[in-house]
């Protein structure tokens, strides 16, 4: 789940557009495509200007609430509470910058023979992503019973095959996610129980964010 030799931060694609070829010693004009807009010296989707939009409004909200931006011992103890809350074996609070970045983190004992994860992750792996894109809870019981969802680096490395995760939203601002995985399916009855759970654990860290005492 952890990529602990590079960090990933999405390249913004290259627009370009086909016409006539020039005429010899003239410079080839470039004509934006359709819904395309110029972003410095790259053209962009429109799609890609909210991206880029949101990501700058999450980054200054972030600082401007004061926002762990790496490990944390507050939010260790948030992520210690989602995993006891749930019985998945581990819990984050996940902070998204140009990486996935735990700054809150429940690993089960080094001794469990389980997988020990680290601090940071691509912006493509897991299942986070999603629910910051959807701005929606999102509860997997079984990552293998969704077609959607079953294909993950995480589910190949760590051998993942449940997920709850729940957005951080503040000022319609999503800032992260907090979620709890487990190498075991969960019954679907449990479903419901086990993402309200997270989703406790989520309105308690949203609190620490946003009354100043998240430690720094």
């Amino acid at each position: 789940m952890t990529d602990h030799s590079t960090s990933y931060a999405p390249s913004l694609a290259r627009r370009s557009a086909t016409g006539l070829r020039p005429a010899p010693g003239q410079q080839e004009a470039i004509v934006p495509l359709p819904g395309a807009i110029r972003s410095g010296q790259e053209l962009v989707s429109q799609a890609q200007a909210e991206e880029i939009a949101e990501r700058q409004a999450r980054e200054e909200l972030l600082l401007r609430l004061g926002v762990p931006t790496g490990p944390d011992d507050l939010m260790d103890q948030f992520a210690d509470h989602i995993a006891e809350a749930t019985g998945l074996l581990y819990g984050f609070v996940n902070i998204f910058r140009t990486e996935q970045t735990f700054v809150g983190l429940h690993n089960p004992p080094p001794d469990s023979g389980h997988m020990i994860l680290g601090r940071t992750m691509s912006l493509e792996h897991g299942w986070c992503p999603a629910v910051v894109q959807r701005k929606r809870a999102l509860p997997l019981f079984d990552v293998h019973a969704s077609p959607r969802f079953a294909g993950n680096p995480v589910v190949d490395m760590v051998g993942i095959r449940s997920y709850f995760g729940a957005p951080l939203i503040y000022e319609g601002i999503v800032l992260g996610t907090v979620c709890g995985i487990d190498p075991e399916p969960r019954p679907r009855t449990d479903a419901r129980r086990l993402l309200e759970a997270v989703k406790g654990g989520g309105a308690l860290v949203l609190d620490a964010f946003t009354s100043h005492t998240s430690a720094r």
